[in-house]
């Protein structure tokens, strides 16, 4: 078995609390664990673990299938979610995803009490790697990052699966539950059904060539996710008062598939949204379905307040599942880990992935002329490893005799034009990347020879031609005929956060950074023995400095690059990824969120173009972007985008008073259980109490903190809790302190 205690810790630092279980076991070695908030040095060395489930651990929640049926069909009733795990005899038999507030549920066979499936919540716990199972397997550990999905949702979905099953094993038909709802009337405030048929009846019957289908699973999701009704209820109101006004009529099975969907797609309004809003347009008034019918997955309907943006969350640092790419960088990043002083898997990706995107470029392009060429920023402190990725991409250039295209620091933008002039293609590797992102904030007046600026026309002139500044000795400027420059570059962590600012976050150049925390320093290691580049990596690497797909002179004439198409299941998936980053993008703009436009509008490029590299290192010689290359592209982009949009909420502030309530809040969440007592966040703000009261105050109408008395061995103390999107204020906190720990809330035995 892997150190025990090792992965404790690291399902701590993801939030999540474990508890010793015996050996080869599913028991808990004491009878009180749910009450236990362990340390990783007390788990016993030889023994099984398992993570507490529900509000202690952030409300972590995990879909137990228990049978083969379930494990089989669960794609097709689940919400999708990258965390799965299971052992080898029971693969994927476990889906785990974040639901504030879902409460443990079991589904049992009515005919023998076998159990199907069950939610797991709050007073419950799961098993994990590096545990070991009575017959000898080993479970898998818990890497992936769980879905975030409302509770009542995922509560119906698994119920939803639960009937399939037992309907599937023919010992009983799965209930209806079919409503007997209340007859047509004027609607009652406090009756959510009511205000649902009035909805619905005001939304236009599907016709038959009008759009009908997405008409009809545009009510459903209304029902489904909008006003939170149960799937059941929902397919009693479609098949009541939306079904018999339809040209034609659906079957019921039609009617309950649409059902289906609404309640296992991903939406982008938030789960209760008619349900809990307060004016309801009148009745008779016809639903605009426009937004709709364009937008895959979104409801738009007439409303007197402009909407919302979305309630930014952290998304976390990159799983590390998603800096596997096959091929070539794949095996650069093994000689860099085997070789490194301090191994680290991010730092190693980075620079894999800069080697690739160099040694492609100009050479290949999308169908739709992206080019390879990428901006990564590794987020990485002192003594991290940074420097090692860098000097096997040095020396890999060195080797295939493509030095002169090495760049270190910019000097200036001038300088980045020369050094392009000559040799039309670079990698810059820059350790000093926080001057050149003050530089945004401090350029007022945007001016064209700034080094951002520079860096921004590069990257959107790669397929195009660059034009040269005049110099002294000159009559007229030069050009770069389709410059490729790929960056990367390095900062440490606080000065990146500090230098946020609006500003920065709507800058073009911010806009197309690839920006990868790197976490902690790797464990320090003897490098092997083979320090020498392998063959492998510098044979291909060589294969591409002498591919010349248009013929002649390449560094002279005109590029012809190699078109890499997509396939299409995978075209049909970049298209799909597309709708949703424009659906995205328009809510943004209607919002007026100028942060959120900048980081959508550039997802779907991002996109395209690590698919593209994704292509040529898994096969050089015969590239195609695959759908695996699509999905994991799409996956690595989106979590970007997302996690651009949290930094710009906790980071950048509109004023110096949001600034103090964002220090607030960012002091809460650096917390366990994210509660503080107040004097403790008095000192550590160093304001006024005037002034933080007027924080507290202003945080406290905007529910996004609420007061706790924290209990602790001497007496209680006042203090304040951080309130997520979805969490219920609660009375008290719990906390014994340990003199020892700065995590009140941990206690060992």
């Amino acid at each position: 078995m892997a150190d025990v205690r090792e992965q404790v810790a690291i399902y701590r630092q993801r939030g999540w609390y474990c508890v010793p279980l015996r050996p080869r076991s599913k028991s808990p070695a004491r009878r009180d664990w749910t009450n236990l908030r362990l340390k990783p040095e007390v788990f016993p060395e030889q023994g099984n673990l398992g993570i507490i489930l529900g509000e202690p651990s952030g409300w972590l929640v995990d879909v137990d299938l228990d049978c083969d049926e379930a494990i089989e069909i669960a794609d097709q009733y689940l919400p999708q979610t990258p965390a799965i795990t299971g052992r080898p005899s029971a693969q994927r038999s476990h889906r785990w995803y974040i639901a504030v507030g879902a409460t443990t549920e079991k589904h049992a066979d009515p005919s023998d009490g076998s159990m199907i499936v069950e939610l797991r919540s709050t007073g419950a716990q799961t098993v994990v790697g590096p545990s070991m199972h009575p017959d000898g397997e080993t479970y898998e550990t818990l890497d992936g990052e769980p879905a975030a999905v409302p509770s009542l949702m995922l509560a119906a979905c698994v119920k939803a699966l639960a009937d399939a099953v037992i309907h599937q094993r023919g010992t009983k038909k799965p209930p209806q539950h079919i409503a007997e709802l209340p007859p047509q009337s004027p609607r009652v405030p406090n009756n959510v059904e009511s205000r649902a048929i009035a909805y619905i009846n005001a939304l236009p019957p599907a016709i038959a060539g009008s759009g009908g289908h997405s008409q009809t699973y545009a009510a459903a999701t209304a029902l489904v996710h909008g006003f939170g009704l149960d799937p059941a209820v929902s397919l009693a109101i479609l098949t009541n008062h939306y079904n018999p006004r339809c040209n034609p009529s659906w079957s019921e099975k039609e009617l309950q598939h649409k059902v289906n969907q609404a309640a296992t797609k991903p939406h982008d309004r938030p789960f209760g949204w008619l349900r809990d809003e307060r004016l309801m347009e009148p009745a008779g008034e016809t639903v605009d379905l426009s937004g709709f019918m364009t937008k895959s997955n979104i409801v738009v309907a007439k409303a007197s307040e402009q909407p919302k943006s979305n309630i930014n969350t952290d998304p976390g640092h990159l799983p590390e599942r998603l800096f596997d790419v096959p091929g070539f960088v794949r095996r650069v990043m093994d000689f860099t880990l085997a070789n490194a002083p301090y191994p680290n898997v991010a730092l190693a990706f980075c620079g894999a992935m800069a080697l690739q995107s160099y040694l492609a470029g100009r050479k290949v392009a999308t169908t739709g002329d992206l080019r390879t060429n990428i901006y990564l920023l590794a987020l990485a402190g002192s003594g991290t490893g940074k420097e090692f990725p860098r000097k096997v991409n040095s020396q890999v250039l060195f080797q295939i005799g493509e030095s002169h295209s090495l760049g270190d620091k910019f000097a200036s933008g001038e300088g980045i034009q020369d050094a392009l002039a000559r040799s039309s293609k670079m990698l810059f590797q820059n350790d000093e990347m926080d001057g050149v992102l003050r530089q945004i904030n401090l350029d007022r007046d945007s001016g064209r020879e700034s080094i951002p600026n520079i860096l921004l026309t590069l990257y959107t002139s790669a397929g195009d031609f660059y034009p040269l500044r005049v110099k002294a000795n000159q009559k007229e400027a030069g050009h770069v005929d389709q410059p490729h420059l790929t960056l990367y570059g390095t900062a440490t962590p606080k000065y990146f956060y500090e230098s946020l600012s609006q500003r920065m976050l709507t800058n073009g150049f911010f806009a197309r950074l690839n920006i990868i925390d790197v976490g902690k320093r790797g464990k320090g290691q003897t490098p092997g023995s083979a320090r020498d580049l392998p063959e492998e990596i510098l044979e291909t690497a060589k294969w591409w400095a002498d591919f010349n797909p248009g013929g002649g002179n390449f560094m002279t004439v005109h590029p012809r690059p190699l078109r890499v198409a997509f396939t299409l299941d995978a075209e049909a998936a970049i298209n799909t990824l597309r709708e949703q980053t424009e659906a995205e993008y328009d809510k943004a703009d209607e919002a007026g969120d100028e942060v959120a436009r900048a980081a959508w509008s550039r997802t779907c490029e991002h996109a395209k173009k690590l698919s593209l590299i994704y292509a040529v290192s898994e096969n050089h010689l015969q590239p195609q972007i695959t759908i695996e290359a699509v999905r994991w592209a799409s996956e690595f982009s989106l979590h970007q985008t997302r996690r651009q949009l949290y930094l710009a909420s906790v980071h950048v502030a509109e004023n110096p008073f949001h600034k103090e309530c964002l220090k607030f809040k960012q002091r809460l969440s650096e917390r366990d259980g994210h509660v503080m007592p107040r004097r403790e966040l008095m000192r550590s703000m160093t304001l006024k109490a005037n002034d933080f009261d007027q924080v507290v105050q202003t945080l406290m109408q905007q529910e996004e903190i609420e007061p706790v008395t924290i209990t602790t061995k001497t007496k209680p103390a006042n203090g304040y809790r951080l309130v997520g999107p979805d969490e219920s204020v609660s009375q008290s906190v719990s906390e014994t302190t340990d003199s020892s720990d700065t995590s009140p809330s941990e206690t060992s035995i």
